[in-house]
């Protein structure tokens, strides 16, 4: 009787896994679904599920292979992922690993183009608050491009017929490839950092989205809203949009066009002096005899005719003013020289020394204090007394203090 083999885990890992590899199908495949559990590993792998209403599929995308796909997944995003399935031995779990990744019914490119939009809108860095007008005077260009482009000659070109005082500094930049987006962010720094450049185009031609697409890159938008000198973005013909365009400080639709809007028409700027010049002579004129003929009324007024005829009136009126306040002086003073006189006779009338020039004298002791009654003095006290005409000291010799109602004729 034959022994059954018996096999190991790994051993039944192993094999389903080297069958599911080597399916014809199984081996490159395309699966739609609905991504699900999204997560970004710390390693930078991702892991998601795809799912459908007939199942779910574990999914993984390398690190590498995740580096490549140009818009962020989300939860419930329906997508189409290209893989091949295997099996990880460890789990014993089939999954399906993703090469590529593109969004159903939207482009790869379009939907990452939206997607960096939605988000740079919400920051801010397409409001007009922040939007910088060009300068009303021009003086020198820096242009951000290929310098072998068709652009950069169109720009030299169309600028010098139109105003050949304009000077041109041209930056050599990368506008497609890989490293193109650094490159413009470089190029960005160095115009702002020269220092000279009244203005910034930052263009190139036409493409399609993949060949512009340095000029939807997130560095690139931060470059042109973090620069101090204004950016003109002129990238592609008329109907092409990028991210450059919505953050620039005005967009061209060619880069054609933008040397037409950083520069003015020569012939246009002489016109238009020609026509300042006539109105500022026009206006000195109206101004000159307007003046003339304010003059001409003043020099007919009579205080220019006969200027001392209005000083001699003024001088007659003065005096006049001068006679009637010496008047009105005088007689205040005679009326108030009554009123003090009429007040001197009241206060003499009841003024101590009056009652003194009677025949009268107050009594005062020796600190100058007045005595008011016997009951004040003592025997043998010094007493002055204050007369009309000097002062005598006596003493007290003897006293009689007249009681409540008691009169002299009484003792």
């Amino acid at each position: 009787m034959i022994e059954p083999k018996v096999f190991t885990v790994g051993q039944i890992n192993r094999y389903i896994k080297n069958l599911l590899e080597h399916d014809f199908i199984l081996n490159s495949l395309l699966v739609q679904g609905e991504v699900s559990n999204f997560k970004v590993h710390s390693s930078g792998h991702w892991y998601f599920t795809l799912k459908d209403a007939g199942g779910a599929i574990a999914c993984v995308i390398f690190r590498q292979a995740a580096r490549q796909i140009p818009f962020d997944i989300e939860n419930g995003m329906q997508v189409i992922l290209g893989g091949h399935i295997s099996l990880y031995e460890k789990t014993g779990q089939y999954q399906l690993y993703g090469e590529f990744l593109q969004p159903v019914g939207m482009g790869a490119l379009q939907l990452a183009f939206e997607q960096q939009k939605e988000q740079l809108m919400a920051e801010g860095l397409f409001d007009p608050d922040f939007k910088r007008e060009l300068p009303a005077h021009i003086g020198t260009i820096a242009v951000l491009t290929s310098p072998t482009g068709a652009a950069v000659r169109d720009i030299i070109q169309i600028a010098r017929r139109r105003d050949p005082r304009v000077k041109l500094a041209v930056f050599p930049t990368l506008v497609q490839g890989e490293n193109a987006a650094e490159d413009i962010v470089n190029s960005l720094k160095l115009a702002n950092a020269w220092g000279k450049a009244d203005v910034i185009i930052l263009g190139r031609g036409g493409g399609s989205m993949e060949d512009l697409w340095a000029f939807n890159e997130e560095i690139v938008a931060r470059a042109i809203f973090a620069s101090e000198v204004p950016v003109i973005s002129a990238v592609g013909h008329e109907t092409d949009f990028t991210i450059a365009d919505f953050v620039a400080d005005m967009r061209a639709p060619t880069p054609s066009a933008a040397a037409e809007l950083s520069t003015c028409l020569l012939a246009d700027e002489a016109a238009a002096l020609e026509r300042l010049t006539l109105r500022l002579d026009r206006d000195v004129q109206a101004a000159l005899l307007a003046s003339k003929r304010r003059l001409d009324f003043l020099k007919e007024r009579p205080v220019l005719k006969r200027p001392l005829e209005k000083i001699w009136r003024t001088q007659l009126h003065l005096e006049e003013k001068e006679r009637l306040l010496r008047r009105e002086l005088l007689q205040r003073l005679d009326k108030e020289s009554i009123r003090l006189a009429a007040a001197e006779g009241r206060l003499s009338a009841v003024s101590p020394l009056s009652i003194l020039r009677r025949g009268y004298a107050v009594a005062m002791d020796e600190k100058g204090r007045p005595v008011t009654g016997a009951a004040m003095a003592e025997i043998g006290q010094a007493l002055q007394l204050r007369m009309k005409d000097g002062i005598l000291t006596t003493t007290v010799t003897g006293k009689k203090v007249f009681a409540d109602g008691e009169k002299e004729d009484d003792i």
